[in-house]
């Protein structure tokens, strides 16, 4: 029985995940124009999330966290790269029931850059953002793990939506990529004029 989330979730979390970043990017700026921290704006952007997850009749259990490395039991979590070697993970921000919901833990899992110059090395680690999103919201990993509704696998996966939201200053633009079950399914931009920078 290898249950996946059916298109209604993950419609559902597209429409949380673009109302949360509206109202980062109506109340938040000044911290894209002044160009601080990605940990900074995660921390921002946690807070604009949590407060439609926490009043949705749906999803009202669930938590959001940033950098968050822990599988239930108290173990690291891993994931398996496309490669399928195994990686300890620290996401920038993910929306998840910390074990609470066997049926569907994780809901969003967002993988933040901000670009400000183009270089080989950042291209290196945007390519390990977006592999880490593509591994995160796959249903198992090479079958070795099914959904039972009993336990929670090895390796983190079953994200309903993953999104690699890239801050382009030297395009001026935010970029996010939508994915699921593994594939970048859509991508939006928005440029900086749209938004009042």
């Amino acid at each position: 029985m290898n249950t996946f989330p059916d298109a209604t979730q993950y419609v559902q979390m597209v429409d949380i995940f673009e109302k949360a970043n509206r109202n980062f990017l109506n109340d938040h700026l000044g911290l894209l124009e002044s160009q601080v921290s990605e940990r900074t704006m995660c921390g921002q952007f946690q807070i604009a999330l949590n407060d439609l997850i926490r009043t949705d009749v749906q999803y009202g259990k669930y938590y959001v966290d940033v950098e968050y490395n822990r599988n239930v039991g108290r173990r690291i979590k891993r994931i398996r790269n496309g490669r399928y070697e195994q990686v300890n993970i620290t996401c920038d921000l993910i929306v998840h029931s910390r074990g609470g919901n066997l049926k569907q833990d994780n809901l969003i899992a967002l993988e933040m850059k901000k670009v400000i110059r183009e270089n080989s090395k950042q291209q290196q680690e945007i390519n390990k953002d977006k592999e880490r999103i593509i591994a995160l919201t796959r249903s198992s990993y090479n079958d070795d793990w099914q959904y039972d509704g009993q336990d929670l696998p090895d390796y983190v996966c079953r994200f309903i939506l993953g999104i690699y939201y890239e801050i382009d200053y030297v395009n001026r633009q935010i970029c996010n990529q939508y994915y699921r079950s593994g594939e970048l399914v859509h991508e939006i931009f928005i440029d900086f004029a749209e938004i009042g920078l």
